[in-house]
């Protein structure tokens, strides 16, 4: 398996994700299986606030791995503060994770519930000095993981990103995405798990601190097809759907998992 050729099919996918990076058998790797009855209410855990500026959205890519919309880093527009952070930590890039079908599709499993899909909020740490020498440091990136169910009011939130499939239909295209304000994508409650973890993609740095909403935002049953559409090979190649891009959950190692509520 050459290095560039990591993927979720059986012969590229996570089980063998290790062979070419080794801290994919980290003792913090993400994503996890949260379990209610070992979660540890924390009552020092402060609200997370976002505040993120529309105009730093750059461009929205289907990279063969994922549909990613990238922000503008190069200073302190889009940050996040506050939650179990220090400091205020830069908005870099949202992407998405999901399923074949609406019962499986997220990373993140809570008390054996999947999941259609899960979006990753990816912000780093500038103390690093930049986004290469953050992935170094425990405390160098941000997550926050947003779950999508599939029910039948869909929220007009995700409409913009899916609005702009049909121009990243393939591997490889990548269009302008501007004016975008990604806060209008979290819930209503602000309540999250927190724990140190790592990259769901490879190399699997363990420099995650992840910040995991507890409530969901909905999506239409037709949303999620239009996720489903994007094609993981190239333009001239066969079409074949960009669907299960998810890791499965990774083993606790002894670590806790705090909630921000009771």
């Amino acid at each position: 398996m050459a290095q560039s050729t990591w993927g979720y099919d059986s012969d590229n996918g996570p089980e063998h994700w290790h062979e070419n990076y080794p801290m994919a058998k980290g003792d913090k790797q993400s994503p996890i299986e949260i379990n209610s009855k070992d979660v540890r209410h924390d009552s020092s855990l402060a609200p997370w606030h976002a505040s993120y500026d529309p105009g730093a959205a750059k461009t929205i890519l289907n990279n063969g791995r994922t549909c990613r919309v990238v922000f503008d880093d190069t200073f302190d527009r889009s940050v996040l503060r506050g939650g179990p952070l220090t400091g205020a930590y830069r908005l870099r890039q949202l992407h998405l994770h999901w399923g074949s079908s609406d019962d499986h599709g997220s990373e993140h499993v809570i008390d054996g519930e999947k999941y259609a899909a899960e979006l990753h909020m990816v912000h780093w740490n500038p103390k690093h000095g930049n986004f290469a020498g953050a992935l170094k440091q425990p405390d160098g990136v941000a997550v926050v993981g947003i779950f999508l169910k599939v029910g039948k009011t869909p929220k007009p939130e995700m409409k913009r990103i899916l609005e702009e499939i049909d121009n990243i239909k393939t591997k490889g295209k990548e269009a302008p995405f501007q004016h975008f304000d990604p806060s209008i994508l979290f819930p209503k409650s602000r309540d999250y798990w927190t724990y140190h973890g790592s990259f769901t993609t490879p190399p699997c740095e363990e420099c995650i601190t992840w910040i995991l909403l507890r409530e969901p935002i909905e999506v239409s049953p037709d949303q999620m097809a239009r996720l489903r559409s994007l094609s993981k090979h190239g333009e001239n190649e066969p079409v074949s759907p960009l669907v299960d891009n998810w890791r499965p959950p990774q083993p606790v190692k002894g670590r806790i998992v705090r909630a921000s509520f009771k």
